[in-house]
């Protein structure tokens, strides 16, 4: 293969800068610095006032996935010819096994859909819908190298489809923390949007402003807690996946600032959109909008996470993209709990945190790289293979345009789904060249992709990033979780004793007497008292003695 020479950039990593060029070859970076030398006829691509930077890694997608008795449109090929085209270059699907559905053969199938299609590299989450034996036997399978999945999903919601109960979610903690593997949480309380449901649709309300409705904040904020407590009781580190509000977010801050090892993945969808979209009069735009959990009404959330992503107290980013068109939402026409729920993002992720991140000035571009590269790449275990620019990493390679501007438009995207959630927005920052493997698959903004040409890359456990954490939080709670040393003297107890013996209690039957009895006794007087009073003028003269 003929090498390819990146000539004139600024290289940026997570940890900093420098105008360098980068070679590569083989599907390797082989080089990175000044005045390289090169085979000739290496292919030169020019990145004079561009950003060199890691292609992007979407840390959750699914991609033709069914759901709700639909198949979201956006398939393995599609979806990853999106994501190229706008600068990612790997993206995290989820096996989702139904109940009673064997974990290997899920995976098996899911392997069986994506390989003839990806147009970029893969990997893979693990759901566990269902617990049993069974399952936690599989879930050794499923970490190892034949399969290669280190990150197993929980959902708190969707109640008799996907949801476990607290006791089965402790349990499933327990074996991924034993398997060296991740917790991923899906947090919202199932019950009570069961409840909420039927109230509403009771109440006539079936539009998609039920869906906020049946999924208000503080559904989110309780199960994101309750799921924070539960990973930290079984030393099982945590990433909650599409953090979507304030509160949730605020709850991950505190749990980490508390020692507890825990990852938040905000989605594109709810770093730049708010949920006032569920109002619109017009259903097929309201609906659109429908995802789980919702875009928050609070029209500063966006900005609020985007801070923290910044900051770093929010990790790294995906897009929950699922796609399913303007026809298929409108089964739910008439009831909102059947619109399927999920959005697009896949195309437009890179540039919308751009935008609302570095464009903005909240955020840097070296931390842009970590928030939509480096650090999931660090926690799934494919770090340094991914995620940065370096020799010996995949040649996963972006060339940016960081003044360039375009607008997003559900016209001109390549997703297959009819709206975009982000129609209309200007965006700064373009993908201008995109290389995948070696394989240069934008080029001058023309997708050019080969389907079937990315490659499953296996997730390995007990990720050095992730489990350098949980020992060290092990070893500071050692220090706390320490037994009192208690003499013999102090361990003595007189079992010759006699147990001490209770006094005897008279009942006092007046107390207990009715108000009615108390107020015949106070008019009577008692039979051997004399009534007890001062004459003053008695006949005869003064007195002060009683009678």
């Amino acid at each position: 293969m003929t090498g390819i020479l990146i000539k004139g950039g600024e290289v940026v990593n997570e940890d900093g800068r420098e105008r360098a060029d980068v070679y590569i070859e083989d599907k390797i970076i082989k080089q990175v610095g000044k005045n390289l030398e090169v085979p000739g006829g290496a292919r030169v691509i020019d990145a004079t006032g561009r950003l060199v930077i890691p292609g992007g890694i979407d840390t959750h997608t699914h991609c033709q996935m069914p759901f709700m008795g639909m198949v979201a449109v956006d398939d393995f090929y599609i979806g990853t010819k999106a994501a190229l085209a706008g600068g990612t270059t790997m993206i995290i699907d989820f096996v989702i096994p139904s109940k009673g559905e064997s974990l290997i053969d899920a995976y098996n199938k899911w392997r069986g859909w994506a390989d003839a299609k990806v147009c970029c590299d893969y990997s893979l989450h693990m759901a566990i819908t269902d617990w049993n034996e069974k399952v936690e036997e599989e879930m050794s399978l499923v970490t190892s190298q034949d399969v290669g999945i280190n990150s197993f999903k929980v959902f708190m919601a969707y109640k008799d489809v996907f949801m476990l109960r607290d006791n089965e979610i402790i349990e499933c903690f327990k074996k991924v923390k034993e398997l060296g593997g991740i917790g991923q949480v899906h947090a919202e309380n199932g019950d009570v949007i069961v409840e909420n449901c039927a109230k509403l649709l009771a109440a006539g309300i079936t539009g998609p402003e039920g869906h906020p409705m049946s999924r208000p904040e503080e559904v989110e904020a309780e199960a994101t807690y309750r799921a924070c407590v539960i990973a930290n009781q079984t030393k099982c580190p945590l990433y909650v996946v599409h953090v979507m509000s304030k509160s949730a977010a605020k709850i991950i801050l505190e749990k980490r600032k508390e020692g507890s090892v825990i990852f938040g993945e905000p989605i594109a969808a709810s770093l730049a959109v708010n949920g006032s979209h569920y109002y619109h009069t017009c259903w097929r735009h309201a609906a659109a909008y429908v995802l789980s959990p919702p875009l928050r009404e609070d029209p500063t959330t966006p900005g609020y996470l985007m801070e923290l992503l910044a900051s770093g107290d929010l990790q790294c980013t995906g897009t929950d993209n699922c796609t399913f068109t303007s026809k298929q939402k409108a089964v739910g026409i008439n009831d909102f709990t059947k619109i399927p729920n999920g959005v697009n993002g896949l195309e437009d992720r890179m540039a919308v945190i751009w935008e609302k991140g570095v464009h903005s000035g909240i955020m840097s571009a070296e931390r842009f790289v970590g928030a939509t590269s480096t650090t999931a790449a660090r926690i799934f275990n494919i770090y340094p293979q991914k995620g940065v620019i370096a020799p010996g990493s995949d040649a996963d390679v972006v060339v940016w345009n960081p003044d360039k501007t375009r607008v997003i438009s559900a016209e001109t995207h390549h997703h297959a789904v009819d709206f975009n959630i982000f129609e209309g927005m200007e965006v700064h920052g373009v993908a201008e060249w995109v290389i995948t493997g070696g394989r240069v698959v934008v080029e001058e903004e023309q997708l050019k992709v080969s389907k079937g040409a990315g490659k499953f890359v296996p997730n390995l456990p007990f990720s050095p990033y992730v489990y350098d954490q949980v020992k060290a939080a092990e070893e500071k709670l050692a220090l706390k979780t320490v037994g009192v040393k208690r003499s013999e003297q102090d361990m003595f107890v007189d079992m010759t004793k006699p147990d001490p013996v209770p006094e005897e209690t008279t009942i006092n039957l007046e107390s207990h007497a009715s108000p009615r009895d108390d107020l015949e006794r106070d008019r009577k007087p008692a039979i051997d008292s004399k009534p007890q009073i001062r004459v003053r003028n008695p006949p005869g003269g003064k007195s002060s003695i009683f009678f």
